[in-house]
């Protein structure tokens, strides 16, 4: 029982604890800390306890005596998912359709950082609105291979653009009072066994690839949770890392916010000795709603009781807890979301309209709307993706196909004729009936488009025919349904049929690239995707967007499947390309990609000119002009790379360090400024930590890591 004295501080301290404050008027962070005190001198052991694992599917376990509510949890890298009881059993009759935004790979295209806060603010608002606390994205991590089922949820190969997009993204989210949750850490790039691989990284590869955006998020956008993944990290669960959680995130990087679990990713109670704060999902619970059975659950309580683990570890665990709560006004006046505005619909079609990425264009694009008849082929046509792909699902207010999209933009008086040319599913393919009619309706339209790829599916219902999903990967490369045989067969009957690909990374072209004229990647571009891609192909829109990853010719080319595992017999993921990933592999080794990083058409033309570099107080400063020298608006993404002429360890053929980008008139000019400080130019030795070795350097700036238009050498 509690001793008199307790209770009457409790009848003080609860009050105090509860009272409101404005959303605009924070608390200091002193405070909050003495807030916290307060309360968990007030908390038995058990209540600690309960603190620390699920109450449900999705919620974290409050203090009900004490006034401290459960912390409610909700997938939705791109949208807020779908309601659901504290089971998995879906809800029936709410109201928990959600803005369908572009996946995170589109967002990535963009190459646009404000962007990335507007996709955050959506996030966060309807979040908020729905109840929820912490939203689970961004997801970020590196995309290493071209097979990973969820490569679609993430967003490039290259540590700093990914740096610099989940800043404002995280910034975005918090400022509605929902906190962000940085996933996964750390190298989850294998989904199929990703409960049991195990990563083998030196510390140079997880320091210049794998944790600078970590850093960025931690450091710049203040995330409030990360997750740590499902699998090990050289012979060590994520969950269960004290170098990972303890040394590096909460010691090196400062992180005072709360680390949860992946759903079932701790696998001992070993988790509870280091700083593992929230434990999700895990099995031992499901479907008992006993949470007590969690790894941090009741046996905590034994291991506290006996002395076995100290009490302040657990104290450490709470407070994190408690300190995301008032970050996020949960003992407050929170700010009030809005759902699925005409502004967060806006939101959604203007990331859509910047993420589609023209890859080739032989004088086809844009199409003319003055047409008397259109053949538009593939299944992806009409498919709506927003409800598949696991955790990322999303049940859309509405979703705009390709067709409608392209119906919503011709007058009536042009006649659409549709053909699947393949089916969807399990048994899907392009059989010779599908492939004859398709033919047959693009040899008599005036003009034709095929819209394919892959699709978004779930594990229980897909069978052998998911592709971008959680917990599967990709079987290769090559488009599935027999669409090859089908692109092949309506590009000879008409050569001018513009190839649209849909889906979260690259495809194997080598069947009918060099016979199509005009290619689009059109990624998932969520509730808006139809209109956004009709407004590229008719030329309502000029196309910006930017490939955030390399496109291999083949997946042999591919560093994780040329050099190093993915994974072998003994699921071990060894990372022998190092910091050889994506770009830096095929720049360095001089390999030929389809489509290069940072590779994107427009429908105008651009002209760099006027390099300058100066240096001041340590810092760089490189300037140049961009001019728009066609007849329309366009946008352009300005890359900078920095080679090491010359270092004592191998670096890279080059990497990003800087971008820019800028929407331009026709025959209008932007002077273009970047600051690079010493981090530019330094690489991490084992043993020595960062190093800035002094030589010559090149700065080159521009179009893509394969479209160098200036250079010149700069001397540290």
């Amino acid at each position: 029982m509690l001793s008199y004295l307790r209770i009457i501080t409790l009848l003080i301290i609860v009050p105090t604890v509860m009272s409101c404050q404005s959303p605009s008027e924070e608390l200091p962070s002193s405070a909050i800390e003495s807030k916290i005190d307060s309360l968990i001198r007030l908390m038995t052991i058990e209540e600690k306890v309960n603190m620390i694992h699920a109450s449900s599917a999705f919620t974290g376990g409050g203090v009900e005596r004490l006034g401290i509510p459960e912390l409610i949890t909700s997938d939705g890298p791109h949208g807020v998912r779908h309601e659901h009881g504290r089971d998995w059993a879906k809800d029936e009759n709410v109201y928990d359709s959600s803005t369908y935004l572009p996946t995170g790979t589109a967002l990535a295209a963009t190459w646009n950082t404000e962007l990335g806060y507007k996709f955050g603010t959506v996030l966060g608002s309807e979040a908020n609105f729905r109840g929820k606390d912490i939203i689970l994205g961004p997801g970020f991590n590196i995309i290493r291979s071209p097979l990973n089922g969820r490569n679609f949820e993430y967003l490039t190969e290259d540590p700093y653009l990914n740096s610099r997009l989940v800043v404002g993204y995280i910034k975005g989210v918090q400022e509605h009072d929902v906190a962000a949750c940085a996933k996964h850490y750390i190298a989850n790039t294998y989904e199929y066994e990703r409960e049991y691989v195990d990563v083998k990284m030196d510390e140079r590869t997880m320091r210049e690839i794998y944790l600078p955006a970590y850093i960025s998020a931690v450091q710049e956008g203040e995330v409030l949770a990360v997750m740590a993944a499902y699998n090990k990290f050289n012979g060590t669960y994520c969950a269960h890392s004290k170098y990972l959680l303890d040394d590096i995130l909460k010691g090196e990087l400062g992180f005072e916010g709360l680390v949860m679990s992946d759903w079932n990713a701790v696998k001992g109670t070993e988790a509870a000795y280091v700083g593992m704060d929230l434990e999700m999902g895990t099995d031992l619970a499901i479907g008992t709603e006993d949470y007590g059975k969690f790894h941090m659950g009741d046996t905590v309580v034994g291991l506290v009781e006996e002395g076995k683990l100290d009490e302040s570890i657990l104290d450490d665990k709470v407070r994190r807890i408690l300190r995301v709560m008032f970050q996020i006004n949960k003992f407050g006046d929170r700010k009030k979301g809005q759902y699925n505005t005409p502004e967060h619909q806006r939101t959604a079609r203007e990331i859509a309209n910047e993420s589609i990425t023209l890859l080739k264009n032989q004088d086809v694009l844009p199409l003319k709307k003055e047409l008397n008849k259109l053949a538009v082929i593939g299944g992806n046509a009409t498919w709506k993706h927003a409800g598949a792909g696991g955790s990322s699902q999303v049940k859309a207010y509405y979703e705009i196909t390709p067709l409608e999209g392209i119906e919503n933009t011709l007058a009536e008086s042009t006649e659409i004729v549709f053909s699947p040319g393949y089916g969807i599913g399990k048994n899907g393919q392009a059989t010779d009936e599908m492939i004859a009619e398709a033919v047959a309706n693009v040899s008599s339209a005036d003009a034709a488009i095929y819209i394919g790829g892959w699709v978004r599916g779930y594990t229980d219902e897909w069978d052998d025919n998911v592709f971008d999903a959680e917990n599967v990967d990709k079987p290769d490369m090559f488009l599935p349904f027999g669409q090859d045989k089908l692109i092949n067969a309506i590009l000879k009957a008409n050569p001018n049929t513009i190839i649209v690909i849909m889906g979260g990374g690259p495809t194997d072209m080598r069947a009918w690239e060099s016979n199509a004229k005009g290619i689009v990647q059109a990624w998932y571009p969520g509730m808006e995707g139809g209109n956004a891609i009709a407004a590229v192909l008719f030329g309502d829109v000029n196309p910006s967007g930017k490939l955030p990853m390399t496109f291999p010719a083949k997946l042999e080319d591919s560093p994780a499947h040329s050099i190093s595992s993915y994974p072998n017999e003994n699921l071990l993921i060894d990372h022998k390309e190092g910091i050889f990933v994506g770009y830096r592999h095929f720049d360095t080794r001089e390999i030929e990609p389809m489509f290069p990083f940072g590779h994107g058409l427009s429908y105008t033309s651009f002209e760099y000119s006027d390099l300058a570099i100066s240096r001041n107080e340590g810092q760089v400063t490189v300037s140049l002009q961009v001019s728009n020298t066609g007849s329309v608006q366009g946008g352009e993404v300005v890359q900078l790379y920095v080679k090491d002429m010359e270092s004592s360890l191998e670096r890279p053929e080059q990497e990003l360090k800087e971008f820019s980008k800028l929407f331009i008139e026709p025959g209008a000019s932007v002077m273009v400024e970047f600051k690079l400080d010493s981090s530019a130019f330094k690489y991490f030795k084992e043993g020595e930590g960062w190093i800035l070795e002094p030589g010559d350097f090149e700065i080159r700036v521009g179009s893509s890591s394969r479209d160098i238009r200036l250079k010149e050498i700069l001397t540290l």
